[in-house]
């Protein structure tokens, strides 16, 4: 195929491969292509789209012509897109000389990209778009092929050793100028500081064909993870867009939009509805895009942690230095650290309360700890004792302070509406413990905060954006310790371009948050204290049940209380890890607020996780009043988490009870009506035999049901007192219509047949039997009463 011919199939092959841009065409669909179910189409894809595969190589032929392809800005990110739309251009430079007006009779604004930024930009959207694939198996993201193809392309556009390989072509292509507007350009009102392109001194100027190599390949890795962050974290409500901007650029805007008003069809108004429309739209992540953005944050963190170390000499880092080595220097704090966090803000605030946010928590902590990306390796010991974090850590977390403080506020009250119970809630839980209580982890972080909250001497008035970017110089990486000042301004600056000045910080080790990790420790005591209820309850159920169990029906069929729990399913064994992750994580807490075991012995007073005398689970906390027992707020928490719960029992007659589901509703019905009858007849003769205190009498007591004798139990919260109804002796039948008692009476008339009895003579060996057995739990058991249940 010629150029001219590749160019014009070159968009329909990038959306064949990954799909239309509304999600209609699938494409190859390589979120859902694993090895282990199509391998064929696995490897081809994977061949066909590798750095050095053939349709890179058409992509680089086709940039050494500086060939343009057009990309709707209606399918950009809501703030990206509401912000063009609005004719205010974005700060990220990758939209920086891009945007265009369509042509006489088309429709909407267009970005004008190079044949890289166009693959990549299809690429990273299809993650977003393609969210209806249609899958009839089981995929696990991490295997698919999307997966592995963007792991291949960090690796080899971000690489952690050498630098980036050259473009598989005789033919460097290049480093494409800025595109020149093919049709009149828009005039566009920047919403911050313009961030120009790290190496703009390297290529702005420099012709495509003959640019320089170090220049090429920093081009392809700052565009690639632009277009990634972009794409995948560029997402947030019109509040947190609104809160980034400062005062003076907001003033500007609004100048700019007034005065171009009358120029441009629809009215102001029409316009800031349609933003605000557009920066509202809903927003739901799924775990396969927290996946991926988990992979690009610790590739970028072993990406950064592998800059060489600094010369000693100044002058000669400035003269020595690579792009990459520039490059790996800002990474981070310029290109991910403000997105990330305001995407991870919206996942805290958003995700459902449910396991699920495992993979945003993991996603979290990768962030927290660029140590555990770092080449040097952990000294070997033979103590299993956790790695202390190093010093040199401290300014990467006086710099991301509220990456661990206020999502750590964020974690702590999603963790107090969560059911600690689940094995998976109490593993998260465990999870950040552990992580925060890495060694000299907690030290620095209070450090950081002791910084920001020093007095305000050196940071001028609304001139915090300006410092949301450190300088090319600066690195969280460098061994030099900067004066305290200077570190309390980093910090500050910090905190401020991500909340604005009338920011009202929340200290992680103040009073506040320290009350709610004693509350979280409470509930873990509480969940303790279930877990073990339900593990003791679950181990009784297994010893008292038997094979001849089957044959009768329990207490709690019939009453019609519910002692189980969800855990009752999971096993004995997720019971006791939940109670393991519980205890590490309560100790963990312990080391990083300062508990004593004075505070850990009161709150375990206050949890109530003492035993009543009969060994069961205490009821939710109460207050005892004229009217009864009243919930306090404590017990309705209870209640709501299933941490403690009333016991429900049927309270009114047994004969009215609802029809179970082991029950036949015809013979229920039959023997209701069959017993209303006995009992209206001989009402009188029964009570004159159970008033008899002959054997008798003890006899009839045993069979006829009396529900004066049943045990008193407090049944409501509310009601102290129940008004008792004697029924009287009387005939109950309703056993008899029980699907275990029919079956039980069928098998054992099966079994006689064997040895040639007949139904009657069964029948009356039956009744001899149970006449024993009665008479025998006469002597020795007058109070327990089968009919009663």
């Amino acid at each position: 195929f010629s150029l001219k011919e590749l160019h014009g199939i070159f968009p329909w092959l990038v959306e064949s491969i990954f799909g239309s841009l509304d999600g209609i065409i699938i494409g190859w669909n390589l979120r859902c292509l694993q090895g282990r179910t199509n391998p064929n189409e696995y490897s081809v894809a994977l061949d066909f789209l590798d750095p050095s595969g053939p349709m890179m190589k058409l992509v680089y032929k086709l940039q050494a012509e500086e060939y343009r392809y057009d990309f709707p800005v209606s399918y950009l990110p809501g703030p990206v897109k509401a912000s063009i739309q609005e004719q205010v251009l974005p700060e990220c430079s990758l939209y920086h000389n891009k945007v265009q007006f369509p042509s006489s009779g088309g429709l909407g604004l267009n970005l004008a990209l190079n044949p890289f930024e166009y693959y990549m930009f299809y690429f990273a959207i299809s993650l977003i778009t393609q969210k209806n694939s249609p899958v009839t198996h089981h995929v696990s993201p991490s295997n698919s092929a999307y997966f592995i193809l963007v792991d291949t392309y960090l690796k080899c556009f971000l690489p952690t050793e050498g630098s980036v390989l050259p473009p598989p072509s005789s033919n460097l292509g290049g480093a494409i100028p800025s595109p020149t507007p093919r049709s009149p350009a828009v005039p566009f009102s920047s919403y911050g500081m313009h961030h120009t392109s790290l190496l703009k001194r390297h290529i702005a100027h420099q012709p495509s064909v003959n640019a320089d190599p170090a220049s090429q390949e920093i081009w392809r890795s700052e565009t690639l993870l632009q277009i990634f962050v972009e794409m995948w974290l560029h997402h947030y409500s019109l509040e947190m867009y609104q809160k980034m901007q400062s005062p003076h650029v907001k003033l500007e805007v609004l100048h700019y939009r007034l005065s171009i008003s009358s120029k441009h069809h629809g009215s102001p108004a029409q316009s800031s509805y349609q933003a605000l429309h557009a920066y509202q739209e809903s927003f739901k992540p799924t775990e396969e895009h927290v996946l991926v953005v988990r992979l690009l944050v610790k590739h970028l963190h072993a990406f950064s942690n592998s800059l060489k170390p600094e010369p000693l000499s100044p002058s000669a880092h400035s003269h020595t230095a690579s792009p990459l080595e520039e490059f790996k220097r800002v990474v981070i704090p310029r290109f991910v650290q403000e997105k990330l966090y305001i995407f991870l803000q919206h996942c805290f605030g958003h995700w459902p309360l449910d396991a699920s946010f495992r993979a945003v928590l993991e996603m979290w902590l990768s962030y927290l700890q660029p140590w555990r990306y770092a080449p040097e390796k952990p000294p070997q010991s033979t103590e299993p004792l956790p790695r202390s974090v190093s010093e040199k850590w401290a300014a990467f977390i006086q710099e991301n302070l509220l990456m661990y403080t206020k999502l750590f506020v964020g974690f702590l009250n999603r963790a107090l509406r969560t059911d600690l119970v689940s094995p998976k809630n109490a593993l998260m839980v465990f999870r950040v413990a552990k992580v925060f209580a890495q060694p000299n982890l907690a030290e620095m972080i209070l450090k950081g905060e002791q910084l920001f909250l020093e007095p305000e001497l050196v940071i001028p008035h609304r001139q915090h954006r300006f410092f949301m970017s450190p300088t090319l110089g600066g690195s969280f990486l460098s061994s030099r310790s900067p004066a305290v000042t200077d570190a309390s301004f980093k910090v500050k600056s910090h905190v401020y371009s991500l909340e604005g000045q009338d920011f009202q910080y929340k200290q992680m080790f103040g009073a506040e948050v320290r009350n709610l990790v004693l509350k979280l420790a409470q509930l873990i005591c509480q969940a303790q204290q279930t877990a073990k209820s339900i593990s003791d309850h679950s181990a009784e159920t297994m010893a008292t049940q038997s094979f001849f169990s089957w044959f009768r029906f329990t207490p709690s069929e019939m009453n019609g209380s519910y002692t189980g729990n969800d855990l009752d399913e999971i096993g004995q064994d997720s019971i006791k890890k939940t109670d393991e992750y519980l205890e590490k994580a309560l100790e963990y807490l312990c080391q990083i607020f300062k508990l004593s075991e004075a505070q850990l012995t009161q709150m375990m007073m206050k949890c109530g996780t003492a035993q009543d005398e009969n060994g069961k689970k205490q009821l939710p906390d109460c207050i005892a009043s004229e009217n009864g027992l009243i919930l306090t707020p404590l017990g309705r928490y209870q209640i709501i988490n299933g941490l403690r719960r009333f016991e429900v029992q049927y309270q009114g007659d047994t004969e009215l009870q609802p029809i179970r589901s082991y029950e036949n509703a015809a013979l229920v019905r039959l023997l209701f009506r069959l017993s209303s009858v006995l009992n209206e007849r001989f009402a009188d003769q029964m009570e004159v035999l159970c008033s008899r205190e002959d054997f008798v009498g003890r006899l009839c007591r045993y069979h006829l049901t009396n529900p004066q004798l049943v045990q008193k139990i407090r049944y409501s919260p509310v009601v102290r007192d129940r008004m008792s109804q004697n029924w009287g002796p009387r005939i109950s039948l309703r056993f008899l219509a029980s699907y275990r008692t029919l079956i039980s009476l069928l098998m054992i008339y099966f079994l006689a047949s064997w040895f040639y009895i007949g139904p009657v003579g069964c029948t009356f060996i039956i009744l001899i039997g149970y006449f024993l057995y009665a008479v025998i739990m006469t002597f020795f058991f007058e109070g327990w009463k089968p009919h009663e249940h």
